[in-house]
């Protein structure tokens, strides 16, 4: 009696899991080498994009599929991630303020939502926290998206596989702090990034720990798509979350994790 128990306790825990695992994730190809996403509610076929760029493709799948699109993440203001939003809601039909247009950056294209750190807004029954990670742009957001079982975290021109993005509007700790802000999500959650620099960065951060066993096991499995890493694995082989490592500071010859950062992103941009 005692084992049917466990085996029915099992499955029902089983079944629950496949219930609320209802987040879809598709990546599509724009440009060089941007990475946009397509983000679906299952359970109600509620869906939103990010950084739509060149936004074609996205608007026959939606349309293909039957989705709801309500929302348009955009992780930032640079035309390669916010500058297909207008062409999206045109080719979607949609009439002013009945699709989102989310960001945290005034001047960004079609925005109709700017939003503040840790807001939360919803694509159906999934659930999205705003973070906002200033540095390479003033305005950058992350979107944290869940459904309670698993989350991923679009990290937009802040956070690379193995690297991070220059720091055109901002300084050394506001990306020190930013990185931080993602560094302390759950690791088992899975990083979706704007753009596809995975081997150059991991050729630098192997300059920086040359004995680093992770990194030299993330080398070996590289594929042509190396979306999506995850923030545990980003904290054992990516220089930049690695700041507070005694082997990255003496790379840098910088014991301050801020100057690190600062000298790490200096040394990357001659690379």
């Amino acid at each position: 009696m005692f084992v049917r128990q466990q085996l029915v306790l099992k499955f029902s825990s089983l079944v629950n899991k496949l219930y609320y695992r209802t987040m879809k994730i598709r990546h599509f190809n724009a440009l060089k080498d941007n990475y946009m996403y397509l983000i679906t509610d299952d359970k109600t076929t509620e869906c939103a994009v990010v950084d739509p760029a060149e936004p074609k493709e996205l608007v026959e799948t939606i349309k293909k599929e039957g989705l709801k699109l309500t929302t348009i993440l955009t992780t930032h203001h640079h035309y390669d991630h916010a500058g297909g939003n207008n062409k999206m809601l045109e080719l979607m039909g949609a009439e002013k303020g009945q699709i989102k247009v989310v960001g945290g950056d005034e001047s960004l294209q079609g925005l109709t939502h700017p939003v503040e750190d840790n807001e939360k807004i919803q694509i159906g029954e999934l659930e999205v926290t705003c973070l906002l990670t200033p540095c390479h742009t003033a305005g950058h957001v992350c979107y944290l998206v869940t459904d309670k079982q698993q989350q991923a975290v679009f990290t937009g021109d802040t956070l690379f596989i193995g690297g991070c993005g220059k720091f055109f509007e901002g300084s050394a700790a506001q990306m020190q702090s930013s990185l931080q802000k993602l560094a302390g999500l759950d690791p088992k959650t899975l990083v979706y990034c704007g753009h596809e620099y995975t081997k150059t960065n991991l050729e630098f951060a192997a300059t920086v720990e040359p004995d680093n066993q992770d990194l030299k096991a993330k080398q070996a499995s590289l594929k042509s798509v190396t979306i999506p890493s995850t923030i545990g694995d980003e904290l054992k082989f990516n220089p930049f979350m690695r700041t507070n490592q005694k082997s990255v500071q003496a790379f840098t010859g910088k014991a301050d994790p801020i100057e690190c950062m600062g000298e790490l992103r200096e040394r990357k941009n001659k690379f």
